[in-house]
């Protein structure tokens, strides 16, 4: 499925719309369904190497469409995974990533970092259910 523009906005704007409500400045990036940047913001002050960060649990939730924190399961050393996290250009297996949805099912991906894995977590939910 194509994810419009203003699909990614308003993703992106219900976001930023907690993440301000939280006080976290973030990055936040919304993924079509084929992996591609479709919005992306780095809020004022936000830190700049989270950036790649955010891209990354919203790329390795679109790789395995469920939240990137459940992707972690997968590479726990005692699953004997070794190497998996670094595949696809890299995995990033903590919460902050994971599948935007609407009515027809996943359209999106979004991945937030800036906080703590909890707020970012917070921050990607306000983000993934949009009407």
């Amino acid at each position: 499925m194509e994810t419009t523009h203003k699909q990614a906005f308003k993703s992106l704007g219900q976001a930023i719309d907690k993440a301000n409500q939280i006080g976290v400045n973030a990055n936040i990036t919304v993924l079509d369904t084929a992996g591609h940047i479709k919005a992306f913001i780095r809020m004022d002050e936000a830190f700049i190497g989270s950036i790649d960060i955010a891209m990354g649990k919203a790329k390795t939730a679109m790789l395995f469409r469920m939240n990137s924190e459940a992707v972690g399961e997968f590479l726990n050393p005692e699953n004997k995974t070794y190497g998996m996290v670094n595949t696809s250009g890299g995995l990033v297996g903590f919460k902050g990533g994971m599948p935007v949805k609407s009515a027809n099912g996943i359209i999106a991906y979004i991945g937030v970092s800036g906080g703590s894995p909890d707020q970012d977590f917070e921050i990607a939910t306000a983000g993934s259910e949009i009407q």
